[in-house]
């Protein structure tokens, strides 16, 4: 046992009830939903029954703040890891009620068989044979009652099992109430730990658990708040991330009264009428751009400390500072979930182009640039029908270059304080030169397009540019980049897999291009079938000829012309068979890379 770091206690099941009872243990959990299966509740129930280990759980203790009149305030031991054991045990044994995937409040009943011949089916899950069947404790909460009294329940379960043997319940039933009395392993890590060493611990112990991020961490401080306003804001958090996927979650919502008699459940409201999908935030998202664009820091580790009250550079933990930090935690999420300021922002997002959830492919990018929206509204520097501009330019500046993609709490960290020593228009003038120079537009990105990943954030932001720049889709006028996107289509190929593959191209990197790719109506798709590119555009060109259309509807060669440089496909396109492939993904990379270019200078 290290003193230093954690503490390793034995506490009988009993006695964790007890403390999560008077609230010294505190379980982030049991305000969100219930993820076990109720067979594993069973699982659970019968391992403690036979005295098997079941793991141990981890606290981390608040640290003691010092209080205005200079007494001290002692810290909580929150839940780290073992919510979902210890809340099985509050919903088999103590009676109480869980919530489930949509929050609803729900009893799991355990039922346990005194008189079983075989060992492994003396638990269930309650159904309604358990009801029926006197053999049966449909709930073996009962039995963990104060008010339960066995000889009375014995004389009461002989009369209806006659050929009980009375030695045989009292001894069974004994061995059931002696769950309560089992030892759960308890190590309670220090306040003074930071989270990366809390996480690596968590980690050495609970390899097959899932890894802890920081926004669990701030999760947990919140729910163990009660002065502060923390468990409500944790259900704000909650419920505006479910809401986001799941509109049609509103009516169970309304059920919760403590939230609905708050000023937070009027402001999300507007949500359940959303059914947008462009930004759909978990609160990991919600939580740091919270943080990020009030507190002007990217690392969620240093929210952890400010609500322990931590003075950065005394080290000492003070109530003021937990005071502050939540007042301005609030601010943060009210501006985050106010319905102007998040339309607002996904309308900056769609008029870039990025109309489709398909086009999006990180969320970090997507967080700072809603982290950028919220600042600049406060920037008097930036005038207000700007802000929109700015943010379009910096999400797809930041998605091109994959700016948020590999360290991106330091990069994001960086940028803030950037931001707040340059201001925002000299920074990203001095980001864009840095980044997107001459050399970028010309080389670097025509390379980046040089890939199979339909996911490539290159080409997305080529698909994101033709519904900016209003592109019709190849061989079609009328028919949008933006319709077949966002409505039903599909990525082809310009030169056919198939053809591809019948004349030796078979490797999957090589005909799966980024730049053979294209959007097609699926009427134009069949027409094209396996023909190479020089068989189905004579018809095009003799369709231009004789204006009899039979593949597509472009009937003029202007039109035609038109309608390959909207799609970066070059002219010559026309005579081009297997032979010509390697060029013509050469050619129609740098064409694309001068579409994205214009597209990202007329932002």
């Amino acid at each position: 046992m290290n003193g230093e770091k954690f503490t390793l206690m034995q506490y009988p099941i009993s006695a964790v009830l007890g403390l999560i009872e008077a609230q010294d243990f505190v379980i982030p959990e049991i305000q969100r939903p219930f993820v076990w299966k109720r067979s594993q509740v069973r699982d659970l129930i019968d391992s403690l029954y036979n005295g098997y280990p079941t793991g141990y759980i981890i606290t981390w203790k608040n640290p003691d703040v010092q209080t205005k009149d200079g007494g001290k305030s002692n810290g909580k031991k929150v839940l780290i890891d073992g919510q979902q054991r210890v809340t099985a045990l509050m919903a088999a044994i103590a009676g109480m009620e869980v919530l489930d995937q949509d929050f609803n409040k729900d009893r799991i009943r355990i039922a346990f068989n005194p008189i079983a011949e075989d060992e492994t089916k003396r638990f269930a899950v309650q159904d309604a044979s358990h009801l029926k069947d006197k053999r049966w404790i449909p709930d073996i909460s009962v039995v963990f009652s104060a008010a339960f009294k066995q000889r009375a329940f014995e004389n009461e379960y002989a009369q209806n099992n006659p050929s009980v043997d009375l030695d045989e319940l009292s001894e069974t039933l004994g061995k059931l109430k002696a769950i309560s009395n089992r030892q759960i392993g308890v190590i309670e890590l220090d306040h003074s730990l930071d989270i990366d060493e809390v996480t690596e611990i968590f980690i050495r112990i609970n390899s097959k658990g899932t890894a802890l991020s920081q926004s669990d961490f701030v999760m947990s401080k919140m729910a163990a708040d009660s002065s502060h306003g923390g468990g409500l804001m944790r259900k704000a958090v909650d419920y505006f991330c479910h809401l986001a996927t799941k509109p049609d979650f509103y009516p169970q919502l309304t059920r919760d009264t403590e939230f609905q008699g708050s000023f937070y459940a009027d402001k999300i409201k507007w949500l359940a009428k959303d059914y947008d999908d462009i930004y759909d935030p978990d609160y990991g998202d919600m939580l740091r751009v919270s943080f990020m664009h009030q507190f002007r820091r990217g690392k969620l580790a240093d929210l952890v400390s400010l609500l322990s009250g931590r003075d950065f550079e005394t080290k000492e933990y003070r109530d003021d500072i937990v005071a502050d930090s939540y007042a301005k935690l609030d601010k943060g999420i009210q501006n985050f979930i106010n319905q102007y300021n998040f339309t607002q922002f996904i309308m900056a997002i769609k008029g870039a182009g990025f109309a489709s959830s398909k086009l999006l492919n990180s969320q970090m990018t997507l967080d700072f640039a809603y982290t950028l929206y919220l600042i600049l509204l406060e920037d008097d520097t930036v005038p207000n029908e700007q802000i929109k501009r700015y943010v379009q330019k910096w999400f797809v500046m930041s998605t091109l270059t994959s700016r948020y993609i590999g360290s991106p709490e330091t990069v994001m960290d960086r940028d803030m304080r950037s931001i707040g020593e340059k201001g925002f228009i000299n920074f990203m003038n001095e980001v864009e030169a840095a980044n997107l120079s001459d050399t970028f537009w010309s080389i670097t990105l025509s390379q980046n397009l040089e890939s199979s990943s339909v996911n490539s954030p290159a080409f997305n932001t080529f698909l994101a540019a033709q519904i900016n720049l209003n592109c019709n889709s190849l061989l079609m006028n009328g028919t949008k980049i933006s319709d077949l996107i966002s409505i039903s289509g599909d990525v082809h190929h310009i030169f056919p897999r198939a053809y591809l593959k019948n004349s030796g191209v078979d490797s999957k990197t090589k005909y799966n291009q980024v730049a053979n790719y294209i959007y097609l109506d699926t009427q134009v798709n069949k027409a094209i079938s396996d023909d190479a590119p020089n068989v189905y555009f004579s018809k095009v060109i003799h369709q231009c000829e004789t204006g009899n259309a039979q593949l597509g509807n472009i009937t003029n060669m202007d039109s035609l012309r038109k309608n390959l440089e909207e799609n970066c496909i070059p002219e010559t396109i026309a005579g081009m068979d297997v032979e010509s492939y390697d060029d013509f993904l050469v050619q129609r990379r740098l064409l694309m890379a001068k579409l994205i270019e214009q597209y990202y200078k007329n932002l």
